[in-house]
């Protein structure tokens, strides 16, 4: 008795012209998004990862308001007399110094996004390349201007009363953002290479404790040793903190000014070119 085998041949699907007339979009293909759109988007995703982890807010609202108090009534007494007189020397420094401070998180961001592995998935997309660190920066500098006003808000609380009026202190906390924003591509440089968020938050705190607590922020530099006084007139954020105060005061010092903007426009132009060819090699 002989079986006869049988093969069963699998069914070959043909999808009809209709179905893939319903899948594939006869329209023109969205054009690539042009720069600025493209890390106004990032900079909109920053904003959202504020939204979902509030808690990042905490540097730009807590530490200022620390920072201010601790310093006001830590040295108000002995340095000036009064905690009142104090203040009106030491809260355009203060907010220099703290907002200063929270832009090494622009580079713990920039490292913990390359450790998931985000950023190999932004490469692949058709957009201008620089656009997700641009953008990263962008969405801090909402977080620089909520700390300044953070400080600011308590200050004119404690007594602060900036002779500058509204126009001073606008011109002043819009000098200290564009700057934090040139300084922010410094830690976005070691982001990119530094191999762990610890050692981005280390390598920040040895350049940033130095270049703020030695410099103009709590005292005149004409108290301070000669050898210091050489530091401070070389230091950048010395020289902002200058520029800020004078906004402030009501009498705009010039020098001062030009300064900051062209320290910043060295430090950008330096360090993004910097962070571009690492970002490109990476």
């Amino acid at each position: 008795m002989t079986t006869q085998s049988t093969t069963t041949q699998p069914t070959v699907y043909t999808p009809a012209a209709s179905a893939l007339s319903a899948v594939l979009s006869a329209d023109e293909q969205p054009k690539r998004p042009s720069a600025l759109s493209a890390s106004m988007t990032f900079g909109w995703r920053a904003m959202l990862k504020i939204k979902h982890v509030p808690e990042q807010l905490f540097d730009v609202t807590a530490f200022p308001i620390m920072m201010t108090l601790m310093f006001t009534y830590l040295f108000g007494g002995a340095l000036a007399g009064n905690t009142t007189d104090y203040l009106q020397y030491l809260l355009p420094g203060i907010m220099v110094m703290s907002v200063v401070m929270i832009t090494m998180y622009t580079g713990v961001g920039v490292n913990t996004d390359i450790e998931k592995g985000v950023f190999d998935r932004f490469r692949t997309l058709p957009i201008w390349r620089p656009a997700a660190l641009v953008g990263a920066i962008l969405g801090d500098v909402f977080r620089y201007t909520m700390a300044s006003a953070t400080i600011l808000l308590l200050g004119l609380i404690l007594g602060f009363r900036p002779a500058g009026g509204v126009l001073g202190v606008l011109a002043g906390v819009g000098l200290l953002v564009a700057f934090s924003f040139a300084f922010s591509w410094i830690w976005t440089m070691f982001g990119l290479f530094l191999r762990s968020e610890k050692s981005v938050m280390g390598v920040s705190m040895m350049v940033l404790f130095p270049m703020t607590f030695l410099s103009n922020v709590f005292v005149q530099p004409a108290t301070m040793p000669g050898w210091l006084q050489g530091f401070v007139e070389v230091n950048p954020i010395a020289h902002l903190v200058a520029a800020v105060r004078g906004l402030m005061y009501g009498t705009p010092d010039a020098y001062e000014i030009t300064w900051t903007l062209v320290s910043g426009g060295v430090i950008l132009l330096v360090f993004g070119a910097l962070t571009m060819r690492l970002y490109n090699r990476k």
